[in-house]
Order: C-alpha cells, then structure tokens, then sequence
C-alpha cells in the first residue's frame, strides 16, 4: 500500500478534485445545457416547417380559454377577428431584428368571442442613442388580423420593467408580467402578426430553419467528461511505474558488487598512480 501514498499529497488531492468536479459539471450540466438547446432549437424548426404548409385557423380554437396557452403550437399561422386596446401598449427593448438593434410593439387585442391576447405588431428601430421613435396608432375599429402563435417568453432576471417618457418597457415578452403591468388579462400565448396586417409595423422574419452546433456541443461535453478520468488514471498509472524504475534502480546498484581492479588498476594503486 506504501506504492499508493503519494495521491496523499496536496497536488494528487487537488488534481483529484478539480478533475471530479470537472467531469460532474461536464455530466450535469455543461452536456445537458447544450443537448437541452439542441432539442428546443429541432422542435421549433420542426413547428416552423409544419406551419409553412398548415392552413391558418382561427387563435380561438388554440386559445379558448383566457388563461390557455398552447407550447406545441408555436408558429402556428392564426387569424383572430377584435380590435386593439391601446391604452396596453408596451415596448419591449433591447431586440435585435436582422441584426440590428430595435424596439418590438406590443398591444392587447380583443378577440370577439374569444380571450385577449397580446399582439406584437413588429419592430421600430430606436432612435438618439436608444430613444423610443413616435409609432403609429392601431386601428380603432374591428379589424382581421393574421398571425403567428408565440409561447410567453421567460422573464429576463435583474432586469425590472419602467416607464420612460410615458411609455412602458420591459425586457422580455412575458404576458404574465405585461399582464400584471398594464392590467389587462392576457391569454398564456401571445401572438406575432404577419406583413401588411392592420396595426402591424416592421415585419420580424420567421428564424432560419437551422439546427445549429449545439448537439456536437452536447457530445463534445460528454467526451470530456469521459476522458478526463481517463488522462487522471494515466497520470496516475505512469507516476507509478516511474516510481518502481526509481526503486528497481536503486536495489541494483545497492546489490551489484564492487567492479574487480584490473591488473593495470593494481599496480597503479602499488605505486600510488591510480587514476
């Protein structure tokens, strides 16, 4: 057991921890990060190539309750007949459309005969170093409108929704929080309206349909996780056999015996002219 008690030492121990902690942050949480935005990223091509060919249906039948929401339904096309209430209002900021900073519009609609969802009518760019443009009022009477079913974005952490200059911002679609802010009730789902519809602003294109790099993220963190054991156990595997050449050096030159003088050695020592 004594060959073993050098992974006692400060340096083994310490490499011992980094690389466990490691290979678990790699199992826990690195890998399943990615696999997780690999499998969000398919199922959204996935319901965006769906919808590209499903007829639009009425957002009553996704949405019939005002509370409903409907994640598997995502782009779906709709079309929703009501009229807007503008006194909701609300900018959400810090957008990028086509790479380019922006503002999204965001206003309740009255379906009739149905719940009141939210409507983002598109995009305004900003303007004065990030001041809010004037934007066009919605229509006043019913209007049709054609849309794209959304699911209510996560609220975005440290970050408090204002009122600047009489307008009210928030930094992330969540219609419970919108909800809450402009006291109209809103439906779970919200809605994205489609080019040259009534009150609608700035078209934001539909996402490219691309799966992205995350799944060989994902395989590349388990990987890792995988072979940094792997490299720990050859690191110990080789300190150890360093260490028995070291031994095994040490008890052949301790039990070789001492060379034999040659005749020339002898009688330089006789003469006292040994090298």
């Amino acid at each position: 057991m004594r060959r073993w008690t050098f992974l006692l030492r400060p340096s083994w121990l310490a490499l011992f921890v980094v690389v466990v902690a490691f290979a678990y942050l790699c199992f826990t949480v690195l890998a399943p990060w990615q696999l997780g935005k690999n499998t969000k990223t398919s199922r959204e091509n996935a319901q965006i190539a769906n919808s590209l060919t499903a007829e639009p249906v009425p957002v009553e039948s996704l949405l019939p309750q005002q509370d409903s929401t409907a994640p598997d339904e995502q782009w779906r096309r709709v079309t929703a007949e009501g009229r807007y209430l503008p006194e909701g209002q609300v900018l959400a900021r810090l957008r990028m459309v086509e790479g380019e900073p922006a503002f999204e519009v965001l206003v309740p609609f009255a379906v009739d005969g149905g719940p009141t969802v939210l409507v983002d009518r598109g995009y305004v760019r900003p303007v004065e170093a990030s001041g809010v443009p004037e934007i066009p009022p919605v229509p006043a009477e019913t209007v049709t409108i054609a849309a794209r079913l959304r699911d209510s974005e996560s609220v975005a952490q440290g970050k408090e929704p204002f009122r600047q200059d009489g307008v009210q911002q928030v930094y992330s679609i969540n219609t419970e929080q919108i909800s809450a802010i402009t006291g109209v009730p809103l439906a779970g789902s919200y809605l994205q309206l489609e080019p040259e519809q009534p009150g609608g602003l700035g078209s934001i294109p539909l996402p490219h349909l691309d799966a992205g790099p995350f799944l060989s993220y994902g395989i590349q963190w388990i990987a890792f996780g995988i072979i940094a054991p792997i490299g720990l156990g050859y690191f110990v595997y080789a300190e150890l056999r360093q260490r028995r050449r070291e031994k095994a050096a040490q008890e052949a030159a301790q039990a070789a015996p001492d060379a034999p003088l040659t005749a020339e050695d002898k009688l330089a020592d006789r003469y006292g002219r040994r090298r």
